[in-house]
């Protein structure tokens, strides 16, 4: 294919199999790929984005990185939906809660995503525009999660353009009013990308800190301890 590789995945084709998970964190990548997957392989690592392909329960899925914030996961997300021919990107997060239903490790599915940033401009679209996940793949998601145990809860997430804000300038009450879940910072780029590509997507969330307490886990819990959300990606993948 022309356009492979590109300046951000030196994969060949038919690297990536047809469902990747994207998790933020190379290092959570690399987790999944040691602890799920069979025969994985390193497809690619530029700029230290680690992407792997290998086995789980037969199935051939890959796993790669998608670096912090909307442009970095506008950019992994659209060659990998575009030019790599994935059909199905599973994003595994971590988020903040924004309300008293949530305590740390819970898990959320996105099922819509609000935002403050302009990505969407791109689309030349004069209006606001609410992205949402895949209904196939939220479906097998929930289904997937009962099978487990977890209960996890669906509702629109908020995709940030800034991890540190101003608390005097803080939406945070408005959006917990119209009853947003979480915040995190990617999902609505991938959901537009997904739109516009024709492909489908998902965001799988696990709560790390919390507006409402102040709770927070540290780092290496973000990395490699969250595994109620990759097992249930992992399931539908």
């Amino acid at each position: 294919m022309a356009n492979i590789p590109t300046p951000h995945i030196n994969a060949p084709e038919g690297a990536f199999a047809r469902t990747v998970l994207m998790p933020g964190d190379p290092l959570r990548a690399k987790y999944i790929a040691d602890n799920y997957l069979e025969d994985a392989v390193l497809v690619n690592n530029v700029r230290g984005v680690q992407g792997y392909t290998g086995n789980y329960k037969g199935k051939r899925v890959s796993v790669m990185a998608s670096g912090m914030g909307m442009p970095s996961m506008g950019i992994y997300s659209y060659e990998l939906f575009n030019f790599y021919d994935v059909e199905n990107i599973i994003r595994v997060g971590t988020a903040g809660a924004l309300t008293v239903k949530l305590q740390l490790r819970d898990v959320v599915a996105a099922m819509s995503a609000y935002t403050d940033s302009n990505y969407g401009a791109q689309f030349n679209f004069h209006g606001t525009m609410a992205p949402t996940c895949s209904y196939p793949l939220l479906k097998a998601a929930m289904e997937a999660a009962e099978r487990q145990g977890v209960n996890m809860l669906p509702g629109p997430v908020f995709s940030s353009d800034a991890f540190y804000k101003q608390w005097e300038y803080s939406t945070t009450p408005i959006l917990q009013k119209l009853g947003v879940t979480c915040v995190e910072m990617e999902t609505y780029a991938l959901y537009l990308n997904a739109a516009a590509a024709g492909k489908n997507a998902l965001t799988l969330l696990t709560i790390s800190d919390s507006l409402v307490t102040g709770e927070a886990l540290p780092a290496e819990d973000r990395q490699t301890t969250f595994t109620r959300m990759m097992e249930i990606a992992l399931e539908i993948a």
